[in-house]
């Protein structure tokens, strides 16, 4: 009897902390009518279904303005040597204009969902300094600093947010070479790494949860890996395929 009811507690602590795990739109939710990656239409389309939070990338510009790619380039002009007014008049797929930081934000004022700010490498350490100290400066101004949580693949990066943003703030690192324990003493919130470092080192998400530390992993767009992970009990899965994800999700309650 006391064998079964323990089985029972812990299937019911298996579904509880399978029911929190939460959905981040991977350059918003682009893979819909009307909308394209780290465009202000994927950031409202990802509000639209109730996306716990939607990612997008930062980048400087020539002139120390904060503009939204992904890329290092778009349309041949490469982010970090040209000025933003000159960017600003690029066209997205969907026929947006390349979207500044500040725009992007304003948006996200209106809406619900997370906004998961990822800062790209630079071509210096100085130039990383300059972006995430204006960052934080925008986002303080702005008065959301409990919508938005950062992201980077630089360890600079990384340290340079933990310095200067506000206590608390969530803080991921995305590039997956540190142990839990050494992103724990960088100062880190968690990892935010690629799903197959959990599939080399799946005892790495319970080490971070034992740590007080959040897991969230990307870019997972197929089922299988989704459900794999979903059992690993990760806190986040960003993905191309939200609505999928969402599903499943729905499926295991």
């Amino acid at each position: 009897m006391k064998k079964t009811l323990l089985a029972m507690a812990l299937l019911c602590i298996s579904a509880f902390a399978v029911a929190q795990t939460k959905v981040i739109a991977h350059r918003g939710f682009w893979k819909t009518e009307g909308s394209a990656q780290n465009s202000i239409r994927g950031l409202v389309k990802a509000d639209s279904i109730n996306a716990s939070g939607s990612e997008f990338d930062v980048w400087m510009a020539a002139d120390g303005q904060l503009v939204i790619n992904h890329d290092p380039s778009f349309n041949g002009h490469k982010i970090e040597e040209t000025p933003s007014i000159k960017l600003s008049t690029l066209k997205l797929k969907n026929g947006e204009h390349l979207p500044t930081l500040r725009e992007y934000l304003s948006k996200g004022q209106e809406l619900k969902t997370q906004l998961i700010l990822e800062l790209k490498f630079h071509e210096t350490h100085e130039r990383e300094t300059e972006a995430v100290e204006k960052i934080v400066k925008m986002v303080d101004d702005m008065g959301l600093n409990d919508r938005v949580e950062y992201i980077s693949f630089s360890l600079h990066a990384i340290k340079e947010f933990v310095r200067l943003a506000p206590k608390g703030t969530p803080i991921y690192y995305l590039r997956g070479e540190l142990s839990p324990k050494e992103l724990k003493e960088v100062g880190c919130t968690g990892p935010d790494y690629h799903f197959n470092a959990f599939r080399k080192n799946p005892g790495w998400v319970k080490e971070c949860h034992d740590l007080g530390m959040k897991v969230n992993t990307w870019t997972v767009n197929k089922k299988e890996d989704m459900e794999y992970l979903l059992d690993l009990n990760v806190d986040f899965i960003t993905t191309d395929e939200p609505t999928l994800l969402q599903e499943i999700l729905a499926n295991r309650k």
